[in-house]
Parts: structure tokens; C-alpha cells; sequence
């Protein structure tokens, strides 16, 4: 029998969520989602749907990890779209999980880059 719920894994994965964006105060929306596109946790404002947001995250690393292989660059490290209005990255959190966050245009890059980092490496322990 297991040891733990996934309502347990779910709590730990909103906290870090919680965590990242209490760090970095420009953080607008903020996911875990698996690598086939299911949403896992979430801290979204109401106009954003988490199944979608976690379809076009999946969709997006499979592509950027394809160009990444594709031209001699190494294993994936992150996603950044940047937009008039803000960013949004996407990390891999262990092989079966991905972390998105869409932050303000003026969100230092460096801070959220590191938070979530320590984040994504939380998230893949809990999903070991």
C-alpha cells in the first residue's frame, strides 16, 4: 500500500507553487503539468483553463526538446516566450513533469529562472 495520498502530492506541489510565486512577486499564473499535456497543480486566475494551458505546455517542450536534439543542443533546459505584455517559461521537473509560469514584462529573469529551478527540482522528488 502506498504511503501517501495524491491529494498530499498535490498540496506539496501547490506550496511550491505558492513558494515561487510569494519570491517572485510578478508571477501572473503558475502549473505543473504531466509531459503528455494533463494538468497535475495549478495557481491560475479563473480566465485560464488548466487543461489547456497544460495541452499547449506539453506540445511546446515536445517541440523545443525536437529542435533542441535536432541541432546539436543538448538536453532541454527551459522554454521562454516573451511577449509585449510578459513571459512564460516552461522547465522540465523530472522526466514526467513540467513547470510553467507566465510573469510581467519587468519579472527579473535571473530570480524567477533560479526559483524555478529549486521548484522543478522539489516537484520531480515529490513525483519520484
Amino acid at each position: 500500500m502506498f504511503d501517501f495520498t495524491f491529494s498530499e502530492r498535490t498540496n506539496d506541489m501547490k506550496n511550491i507553487l505558492d513558494e515561487i510565486d510569494l519570491n517572485v512577486r510578478q508571477i501572473q499564473a503558475a502549473a505543473v503539468v504531466s509531459v503528455e499535456g494533463l494538468p497535475i497543480a495549478s495557481k491560475l486566475p479563473d480566465k485560464y483553463e488548466d487543461t489547456i494551458i497544460a495541452a499547449m505546455t506539453a506540445a511546446m517542450l515536445s517541440l523545443g526538446d525536437k529542435i533542441a536534439s535536432n541541432l546539436d543542443k543538448g538536453q532541454l533546459e527551459r522554454i521562454m516566450i516573451e511577449g509585449s505584455n510578459g513571459v512564460v517559461v516552461s522547465m522540465a521537473a523530472g522526466p514526467n513533469a513540467v513547470l510553467t509560469v507566465s510573469a510581467e514584462k519587468d519579472a527579473p529573469l535571473g530570480l524567477l529562472f533560479m526559483e524555478m529551478s529549486t521548484g522543478a527540482k522539489k516537484i520531480a522528488e515529490l513525483l519520484v
